[in-house]
């Protein structure tokens, strides 16, 4: 196989059918299946079972988990279970092009550096805007993606992002040995940030694929784009990514920076009236910032952490522009 393609499913019923027919259409085929259910109660399992274990036969695992761990440790056990050098992550609630595959492939075998591409995704029901060209981070600790509601025909440009949604995205297996698994202490969102974050501390790249094109719904499983679940959990876990992966230095340094981006953040929120749920995602994140689990220092790596630093800085210049 050249690639095994990981999709985390939390009673994804209404989407999963669409997804996995997408893939019988690929290019290129090479390609295990590797579904990791998060205990769905609805009838998505019995779908993939009844209308897709045939047709992928030996193809297809399913890895049934006995309780909703989040993204992150489904993606783990995907990651784990998969024997391709390769992994493709991908949301249940996505419609691949014919060639997602087969350009995922091609763009993350253009440098040894690369450890991550993320595809171009664009809204599931609105085509003419993007979802995702990949994530950018900021000195102020607030991330946002590119693209965003811009048309489609503005990127097509291959680049490096800060990191790759793991909405979409593929990645080099034997990195992860490097660096570490998805922290499962986030459960879900701004995972994909974090990892990225320390593929960069270790020299690694992420990069974006405009020619690999997938159609994603969107909070599929969490409801909305904004909603209390979302907002808590990625207001804690911004905590936790600072902290982890800032040394001391770069931390006390960009401290005022975050306290303000937290402020701005909190004004925002406030308008979408849930400034109370990212207070508590906030207090969450110091309350259990104990237990992450810190990048350690090494000086070997700090021209990369002086190169992250001046990225951060340009990142929120390029979103102000």
């Amino acid at each position: 196989m050249k690639v095994s393609i990981v999709i985390p499913n939390y009673n994804g019923e209404k989407f999963v059918r669409t997804c996995l027919l997408s893939l019988t259409k690929q290019t290129e085929q090479s390609f295990e299946l590797i579904i990791v259910d998060n205990a769905s109660k609805d009838n998505s399992l019995g779908i993939i079972r009844d209308e897709f274990e045939n047709v992928f036969k030996d193809r297809i695992k399913i890895v049934k988990l006995d309780n909703n761990y989040g993204f992150s440790k489904a993606v783990n056990e995907g990651i784990k279970a998969s024997v391709a050098p390769y992994v493709i992550l991908l949301n249940n609630d996505t419609e691949c092009d014919c060639r997602f595959v087969e350009e995922m492939l091609r763009g993350i075998k253009k440098s040894k550096r690369l450890f991550s591409c993320g595809a171009k995704m664009v809204q599931f029901y609105n085509r003419d805007k993007i979802d995702s060209a990949g994530d950018y981070y900021t000195i102020i600790g607030c991330t946002y993606t590119k693209g965003y509601g811009k048309k489609p025909s503005q990127y097509n440009k291959k680049e490096y992002v800060f990191s790759a949604c793991a909405g979409a995205a593929i990645y080099k297996k034997e990195v992860f040995e490097e660096i570490g698994y998805f922290d499962e202490m986030h459960f879900a969102y701004l995972e994909d940030v974090d990892v990225g974050y320390r593929a960069k501390i270790n020299g690694y790249k992420n990069g974006f694929i405009p020619d690999a094109i997938v159609y994603h719904v969107g909070s599929g499983s969490s409801g909305s784009r904004y909603n209390e679940f979302k907002v808590r959990l990625a207001a804690r876990n911004n905590v936790y990514l600072n902290y982890k992966n800032m040394p001391a230095f770069f931390l006390i340094f960009n401290y005022p920076f975050i306290i303000a981006g937290k402020v701005l953040k909190f004004a925002f929120m406030c308008k979408k009236g849930l400034g109370s749920i990212y207070l508590k995602g906030i207090i969450d994140g110091y309350k259990g910032i104990s237990k992450c689990k810190k990048v350690k220092f090494k000086w070997k790596n700090l021209i990369n952490y002086i190169n992250i630093e001046a990225e951060l800085i340009c990142n929120l210049f390029r979103k102000i522009v």
